[in-house]
């Protein structure tokens, strides 16, 4: 699904290492994402990859984002990860 959502603020983008990527690495930054209705709207943290991670986007932007959402037990911890599948500005 996708959504739109305004963007509160970007980190920079640093490599990581990929076995999926050619080369072993692929760029990764977070973004912090923000649903419309005021100050007090739902945010998400969300990772980017790639491509997308050069993006550079800026508080206050609009963007159309298709997030995945999935959790993951490590050590008998659970944790929730959300990645920008897709982002675009609107």
């Amino acid at each position: 699904m996708t959504r739109i959502l305004k963007v509160v603020q970007q980190g920079e983008a640093f490599a990581v290492q990929s076995q999926k990527a050619e080369g072993g690495q692929t760029m990764k930054c977070n973004i912090v994402l923000q649903e419309l209705g005021g100050k007090y709207g739902d945010q998400y943290v969300a990772t980017m990859l790639g491509n997308d991670a050069m993006s550079r986007f800026y508080g206050g932007d609009l963007v159309a984002v298709a997030l995945r959402f999935s959790a993951r037990e490590y050590n008998g911890a659970m944790y929730q990860d959300i990645l920008v599948t897709e982002i675009k500005k609107v």
